[in-house]
C-alpha cells in the first residue's frame, strides 16, 4: 500500500482531512497571538545543522558541571522479580545536564509518536505534532492560556479535577459546568447549553474532561458518549482538552473505550481534540514528565509560552525516561503499564471490600473502572446534601483525612460526595480509615 509524504494512504481509505492551520489563529487567545518569539531559542535547532560552529547559546561548559556518572537499575518488564542496571553514557549524561530543545528531547519526541501510533492509531504527518512539558499539569495550563481570554466561557465537565479549577478562575472565566454520571459526561447537558445560548454572546471554546478514571469520579466515558461529545464539538465548533492521565490505570473487564483522539480520525475532519498524557503515574511524579499531543498551530503556541517561561522540560529526567524506554521497547512499557494497571485493580478491590464492611447503608457509590479514587454519596438525614462539614471536622478529628465533594466543583456548590484515593494505603491501613470514617459519619448524623 503506498503512503502520500503526510502519511496518508492512497489505496483502501480516502486521506484523513484535517482543520488547517489557518483555522486556529482566530481561536488563540490574545495572549498567544501577541507573543513574540525569544530570538535565541527560535533559532536553537540550528546549532544541529551539520558544519555549523555556534556562538549562539550561553551553554555553561559541561566540564563544569560535578556530576560525572550516573547509573541505577529498572525493573524486567518481563520479569519484575530481576532488575536492568543502566549506566548513562557520558553523551547521554552531557544531554542530561544541558539545556535541550523547547519541544522536548528529539528522541523522547520520537518515542512519544510512536506510543500515539501504537495506543491511537495516529500517524506523523496527519496535522499534529507532540511537545513534551513538566508534567501534563504544566501543558494544559500553556495550552488554556494559548486558548481561553479572561472572562471567555468554558465548558468543564462537575465534578472536574480540583487543579485545573484555579487555572479558569485566574482568567475569570465563565465556567459551564455540565452534567455526568456513571457514563461520563452527559452529551444532553452541551446540547441543552448551546442550543440556548443567547446570540450576542461568544460561545465556549473549550470542553475540559478527564475521560478515563476521572478525577474526582473515577468514572471512564463509554464510548458512545465519547462520538456524541465528539460530534457536538464539530456540530458547534469547540476544541476539547482530554486530559488523560489515568489512561494505562484502566481495569475494566469490557475492553478500553478509544481515546477522543484516537476516535477524531473517524470524523470527516481531524483537529479538536488537544491531548494530555502523563507519566507521572506509570514512571515517576517526581520526573514531572508528560506531553501533548494536538494541533501544530496550537502547540506551537504552547511551545512559544515555554520558551519565555520555563525554556524546556527537565534535560536529565527526560534522559532517564528515554535510557529505560529504549531498553524495555513498546512491548516492555506495555508489560509495564499493565502490571501498574492491576496493582491499582487490586488496590481498588481492597478499598471495595472494606466500604461494604464499613460504609454499607451510610454511603452509596459505583465502582471504578480506572484510577485511584473512589467517589461516594453519603445517605445523610433528609433536608441535608452536604459533606463539609462532616468531612472536614468530625472525619480529621477521628483521624481520616479525605475531601468533600465541593472541593470539585467550580461554583462552590455543595455536595453529598466524598473523594478518597487508595493509591498509597495498604489492607489494614484502608480498614482503619474507613471504620473512623464510618464512626466520623455516624456521629455527625447525632
Amino acid at each position: 500500500m503506498a503512503l502520500t509524504a503526510s502519511g496518508g494512504e492512497v489505496n483502501d481509505k480516502p486521506l484523513l482531512q484535517v482543520l488547517p492551520d489557518g483555522f486556529y489563529t482566530p481561536r488563540l487567545s490574545v495572549m498567544a497571538n501577541n507573543r513574540t518569539h525569544d530570538g535565541i531559542r527560535s533559532v536553537f535547532h540550528l546549532e544541529q545543522r551539520p558544519g555549523v560552529i555556534s556562538l549562539l547559546a550561553g551553554k555553561p561548559h559541561s566540564s563544569t558541571f560535578p556530576i560525572t556518572s550516573l547509573n541505577f537499575t529498572v525493573r524486567d518488564p518481563a520479569n519484575p522479580q530481576s532488575e536492568i542496571p543502566i549506566e548513562l553514557s557520558q553523551e547521554e549524561l552531557e544531554v542530561g545536564l544541558q539545556y535541550s530543545p523547547t519541544v522536548g528531547l528529539p528522541a523522547l519526541v520520537d518515542w512519544a509518536y510512536g506510543l500515539q501510533e501504537i495506543m491511537h492509531g495516529r500517524k506523523v504527518g496527519e496535522g499534529w505534532k507532540i511537545s513534551i512539558g513538566n508534567g501534563s499539569q504544566d501543558l494544559i495550563y500553556k495550552a488554556i492560556t494559548a486558548l481561553v481570554n479572561p472572562g471567555d466561557p468554558v465548558f468543564v465537565e462537575a465534578p472536574v479535577y480540583a487543579g485545573v479549577i484555579p487555572m479558569f478562575q485566574t482568567l475569570q472565566c465563565e465556567i459551564i459546568e455540565l452534567e455526568t454520571d456513571s457514563q461520563g459526561i452527559c452529551p444532553e447537558s452541551i446540547f441543552s447549553a448551546l442550543e440556548n445560548w443567547p446570540i450576542s454572546k461568544p460561545k465556549p471554546k473549550v470542553l475540559y474532561t478527564v475521560p478515563y478514571g476521572c478525577n474526582p469520579t473515577g468514572t471512564t466515558a463509554t464510548l458512545e458518549r465519547r462520538l456524541a461529545v465528539l460530534e457536538l464539538a464539530r456540530r458547534y465548533d469547540f476544541l476539547i482538552l482530554e486530559d488523560d492521565p489515568y489512561h494505562f490505570l484502566y481495569y475494566g473487564t469490557s475492553p478500553r473505550p478509544p481515546s477522543y483522539f484516537s476516535l477524531e480520525r473517524g470524523l470527516p475532519e481531524a483537529g479538536r481534540v488537544i491531548r494530555f498524557d502523563s507519566l507521572s503515574k506509570i514512571l515517576s511524579s517526581g520526573f514531572r514528565l508528560g506531553f501533548v499531543s494536538g494541533p501544530q498551530a496550537i502547540v506551537r503556541a504552547m511551545d512559544d509560552h515555554s520558551t519565555v517561561a520555563n525554556l524546556q522540560p527537565n534535560s536529565l529526567a527526560q534522559v532517564i525516561a528515554l535510557s529505560i524506554f529504549s531498553r524495555w521497547g513498546y512491548k516492555g512499557f506495555s508489560e509495564h503499564t499493565e502490571r501498574v494497571s492491576e496493582f491499582y485493580r487490586k488496590k481498588r478491590d481492597v478499598f471495595q471490600a472494606a466500604m461494604e464492611r464499613h460504609l454499607a447503608g451510610i454511603a452509596e457509590w459505583t465502582v471504578p473502572e480506572a484510577g485511584m479514587f473512589m467517589w461516594f454519596r453519603l445517605v445523610v438525614d433528609a433536608g441535608e446534601n452536604d459533606s463539609d462539614s462532616v468531612i472536614r471536622t468530625t472525619a480529621l478529628e477521628r483521624g481520616v483525612l479525605a475531601l468533600p465533594g465541593t472541593v470539585f466543583y467550580p461554583n462552590g456548590r455543595k455536595s453529598a460526595y466524598v473523594r478518597a484515593s487508595f493509591s498509597q494505603l495498604d489492607e489494614k491501613q484502608v480498614d482503619e480509615a474507613l471504620k473512623r470514617l464510618r464512626e466520623a459519619l455516624l456521629d455527625g448524623r447525632t
